[in-house]
C-alpha cells in the first residue's frame, strides 16, 4: 500500500488493531521514551503521543517494532522490491526471466524521484528548533535527540539527487554548547556516506549543505538505514519501497522532501565542531561526549498536523532490530553475492551488531587434500573487514558449509542459531592456529571496549575440518577449585568471578594444564566476569557484555599461551576479560521514578 504520509500509515495500522493512541499529556523528557520501551518489551502496537508536553506536535513511535508490522506497512512493494535489488546483482536476471522482470518495470518506475512545485506540504509553516517534541532518552542524555532522522547531503563535484547520500545519523537538538534554535548537533560514525561528502566539500573551502528530513512515508526511514548494492540510490530505494516517487524540490538551495512532516535545513562549516553527546546507544551504553560537525541551522519546516517519528535505543533487542530482520528480508542474497564464496552471514543483534559476526563460507582452494583447514575462509574474512559497514565487525567467527556433521548429528549450520554455531566452531577450532587478531585497527564509534574512539582490535576465528573435542557439559574438577563461583553458560563456555580471579592468575593456576582442559575436558572458553551467575542465567547476558565489552587484542589470553613465527595461539581455553574497564562507557539505566509514572500511564491501556 502507498502512504502518502506518515499519518496515513498509521491510521491504517490503528484499523487493524496496530496503533495505541496515548491521550494524556506526556513529558518528553525520559517518559515517552520509558514507554515506547515498555510497549516494545511487550511486543506490543505502534505508539502515537497525541499530546506532548512543550510541543504541538503530536510524535509516533514504534512503527517498525516487529517484524510482522514492518511486513505489513511494505506488504504490496516488498516482492518488487527484492527482484529489482536480485536483478541488480545479477543482471542475466531480467534476461533469464524477463515475463518476471517486465512485472517489476512499474515498481521501477517509482524509482525516479519527483521534482515537485515548492507549494508542497512540509512548507505549511516556518518553526524553531525549540517548537518541535524535544525528547530526552536516557538520564545521562546530553539533551534531546532525533533518532529517526533522515540526513540528506550532496556530492560538491557531482551536485543533485542523482549523486545524493540519505543517512540516519543522530541530531543532537539542543543541551551542551549549541546556541539554541541556531545550531545542532551533527553525530556519524565510520564506513558512513555523509564523511565522503563532507570530505569533497571541505576540499573545496565549502560549507556541506544538510537537509534533515523527518517522518514521511515509513519507506523514507527504511532507505536511510539500508546497505544498498553499489551503484543504487537510497532515493532510488525509497521511491520503489514506499510504492511512489521520492518527491522534493529545492528551497533556498537545499533539498527538501514534500512528503516529510518536519525538514531541517542547515549547513556545515569545515572545521567546526562542538562537543556532541552522551547519548545512551544501541549498544546498550552510552556513546560519550565527542567532538562532532555542529550544523548552523537555516530553517526548519513543518507540515500541517505534522508527526514526529522517532525511536529509542538501549541494550538490544530495541525497535531497530526489526529494522535489520527487515533489511536482511529485502536484501536475502545481496551480501554474499558481493563477497565470493561467501554463502552467509548474521551480525549479532543480541551483541549490539557490529561486535560479533557469524559466517558461513566456502572451501574449494584445495578439495585434493584430505586434511581440512581454513584457507578460503581466511580470504573471505579479510573481504568482510574490507565491505562497507561488515568492516566494523569486531569478533568475526567463520566456517565453511559441510552442511551436516555426522559426527555430532548437528543439523544444518545456520548462524541464526547462535549457540548451535559457536558451539560447532568451538568443537573444531584449532586454538593454536585459527586464532587471528588485528591489532591497532580502526573500531566502531559506539565501542568503548578499545583503546580510544574509533580505535581498538579485531579477532577472526576461522574454524574448519572435523569435530576435534566435546565441548565440556559440566564444570571440571579443576576449575571449581578455583572457588570462583563457576557457571556453565553453555557446552564449552564457563563464567567466572573477577573478584576471585583475573587473566593473569588465571594463567598461574591452570598453568601446564591447558591441553588436558581443553582437549580431554572440552573447555574451550572461561569468562571473566563482575557476576558469573548473571551472565550464566541468560545466553544473551553471555553474547551482550562478553563481546561489548571485550578488546580482543587486550583482553584476550590463553591458558598455556605462546607466539610462533609472531603468531599466538594457546593450547588450552582461550581466556576472555568481559569486566568492565575504567575507560568503557556506563550502560544505560533506566530511571525508577520515571517507570512508576508510566506504570500509571500505561495501566489504563493495559500494560
Amino acid at each position: 500500500m502507498a502512504y502518502s504520509s506518515l499519518e496515513a500509515c498509521l491510521l491504517d495500522l490503528e484499523r487493524t488493531g496496530q496503533l495505541l493512541r496515548i491521550k494524556e499529556e506526556v513529558d518528553p523528557y525520559l517518559e515517552m521514551a520509558a514507554i515506547h520501551l515498555r510497549i516494545f518489551e511487550q511486543k506490543g502496537p505502534a505508539i502515537l503521543f497525541e499530546k506532548v508536553k512543550g510541543s504541538k506536535y503530536r510524535a509516533a513511535s514504534n512503527i517498525f517494532g516487529t517484524l510482522e508490522r514492518s511486513e505489513f506497512i511494505f506488504r504490496d512493494t516488498l516482492p518488487a522490491v527484492k527482484q529489482l535489488i536480485d536483478i541488480k546483482i545479477n543482471p542475466l536476471a531480467a534476461l533469464q526471466h524477463p515475463l518476471q522482470s517486465l512485472a517489476a518495470l512499474p515498481a521501477a518506475v517509482n524509482a525516479l524521484p519527483n521534482k515537485n512545485p515548492i507549494s508542497k506540504p512540509v512548507l505549511f509553516e516556518e518553526i524553531n528548533i525549540s517548537d518541535l517534541p524535544l525528547i530526552h532518552h536516557w538520564p545521562m542524555d546530553g539533551g534531546a535527540f532525533v533518532t529517526l532522522p533522515q540526513v540528506y547531503t550532496e556530492d560538491a563535484d557531482k551536485p543533485g539527487i542523482g549523486n545524493s547520500n540519505l543517512g540516519m545519523y543522530r541530531i543532537q537538538l539542543n543541551g551542551n554548547d549549541y546556541i539554541l534554535n541556531k545550531e545542532i548537533g551533527l553525530h556519524y560514525q565510520l564506513h558512513r556516506g555523509i564523511g565522503v561528502h563532507q570530505t569533497k566539500a571541505n576540499n573545496k573551502g565549502l560549507p556541506l549543505k544538510i537537509s534533515c528530513f523527518i517522518g514521511g512515508p515509513p519507506a523514507h526511514s527504511v532507505a536511510a538505514v539500508m546497505p544498498l548494492p553499489e551503484g543504487m540510490s537510497e532515493m532510488n530505494f525509497a521511491g520503489v519501497l514506499a510504492g511512489k516517487r521520492f518527491a522534493y524540490t529545492y528551497v533556498d538551495g537545499f533539498c527538501v522532501s514534500t512528503d516529510a512532516d518536519f525538514v531541517i535545513t542547515g549547513e556545515v562549516y569545515p572545521g567546526e565542531n562542538k562537543p556532541e553527546g552522551p547519548f545512551g546507544d544501541h549498544l546498550g551504553y552510552y556513546s560519550l561526549q565527542h567532538p562532532f560537525p555542529v550544523m548552523k541551522v537555516h530553517k526548519v519546516y513543518a507540515r500541517k498536523n505534522a508527526i514526529w517519528a522517532f525511536t529509542v535505543v538501549g541494550r538490544p533487542p530495541q525497535e531497530d532490530t526489526s529494522f535489520g530482520q527487515l533489511i536482511h528480508k529485502i536484501t536475502g542474497s545481496a551480501v554474499s553475492n558481493e563477497i565470493p564464496g561467501l554463502k552467509e552471514v548474521h551480525a549479532v543483534d543480541a551483541a549490539g551488531v557490529h561486535p560479533l559476526l557469524l559466517a558461513i563460507g566456502s572451501e574449494r582452494y584445495t578439495p585434493f587434500l584430505e586434511n581440512k583447514r581454513p584457507a578460503e575462509i581466511l580470504t573471505i574474512a579479510n573481504h568482510i573487514l574490507g565491505t562497507g559497514q561488515l568492516s566494523l565487525a569486531k569478533f568475526v567467527w567463520i566456517t565453511a558449509a559441510d552442511n551436516k556433521s555426522k559426527d555430532n548429528h548437528m543439523e544444518a549450520l545456520d548462524t541464526n542459531k547462535v549457540s548451535e554455531f559457536l558451539q560447532y566452531m568451538l568443537s573444531r577450532m584449532d586454538f593454536s592456529t585459527d586464532l587471528h587478531f588485528y591489532t591497532h585497527t580502526t573500531m566502531d564509534t559506539l565501542d568503548y571496549s578499545g583503546d580510544g574512539l574509533n580505535s581498538g582490535s579485531k579477532l577472526v576465528l576461522a574454524a574448519y575440518g572435523k569435530l576435534r573435542r566435546n565441548l565440556a557439559t559440566a564444570i571440571p574438577l579443576k576449575i571449581n577449585q578455583l572457588n570462583a563461583n563457576a557457571q556453565l553458560i553453555m557446552p564449552g563456555v564457563i563464567a567466572l568471578d573477577a573478584n576471585n580471579v583475573s587473566r593473569t592468575s588465571l594463567q598461574e593456576k591452570l598453568k601446564g594444564s591447558g591441553e588436558d582442559l581443553l582437549e580431554k575436558e572440552g573447555v574451550a572458553m572461561l569468562i571473566i566476569t563482575e557476576d558469573a551467575a548473571w551472565m550464566a542465567s541468560e545466553f544473551n547476558n553471555f553474547i551482550w557484555a562478553t563481546f561489548t565489552r571485550t578488546n580482543p587484542a587486550n583482553d584476550i589470553e590463553g591458558v598455556d599461551s605462546f607466539i610462533f613465527n609472531k603468531h599466538w595461539g594457546t593450547k588450552g581455553p582461550l581466556i576472555l576479560d568481559a569486566t568492565i574497564k575504567k575507560h568503557h562507557a556506563p550502560a544505560v539505566v533506566k530511571d525508577s521514578a520515571v517507570e512508576k509514572k508510566v506504570d500509571a500511564i500505561l495501566g489504563k491501556y493495559g500494560y
